[in-house]
């Protein structure tokens, strides 16, 4: 993967943090693990938001060509 060099300043404290946490053996790894985490973060996010959108256009109620999800839970809860 091409790397891209960046130079910034940073919390003197909140990096001495997050190198005690082991999380990379140097400074360019601890910053990949930290975007990744945000990154990550953002992703389940999105899908939370995606999902909830996806529900109040089409709450679990709503039948469809197979009946409807709250039954179907219903159903395979009391089984």
């Amino acid at each position: 993967m091409p790397r891209t060099r960046i130079s910034t300043t940073v919390d003197q404290e909140l990096l001495q943090h997050a190198r005690e946490t082991g999380a990379g053996s140097n400074d360019a790894e601890l910053i990949d693990a930290a975007l990744a985490a945000l990154l990550s973060h953002y992703r389940r996010v999105d899908t939370d938001e995606r999902y909830t959108a996806a529900y109040r256009a089409h709450p679990p109620e709503e039948p469809d060509e197979w009946g409807d999800l709250s039954t179907f839970r219903d159903a395979a809860s009391a089984t």
